[in-house]
């Protein structure tokens, strides 16, 4: 077995799938939905809430991290601050 197939076993790469409420080529409020819908998710239920984890691999997905600066980063510096923009309750 050649390593590229132990590898292909061991790993699933995926990104976000599509989503109608976001058509367009820019996804910036597709990001910031899915990290909006990943801590209302852990709020609600819990980390470990495996359905939350689809959020924030949807949000690490689409959130461009390098042309800009971390989109992340600034969101969790604005949670953190108490300046997120949206209600992160359930």
């Amino acid at each position: 077995m050649s390593e590229s197939t132990d590898l292909s076993s061991k790993y699933v790469l995926q990104t976000a799938g599509f989503d109608a409420r976001f058509p367009n080529t820019n996804q910036t409020k597709h990001c910031f939905q899915n990290y909006t819908d990943y801590f209302k998710c852990v709020a609600a239920k819990g980390e470990d809430y495996a359905p939350c984890k689809q959020f924030k691999r949807a949000y690490n997905s689409l959130c461009p991290s390098k042309c800009y600066g971390s989109r992340i980063a600034r969101f969790d510096d604005q949670r953190e601050n108490g300046t997120f923009p949206a209600s992160l309750e359930p």
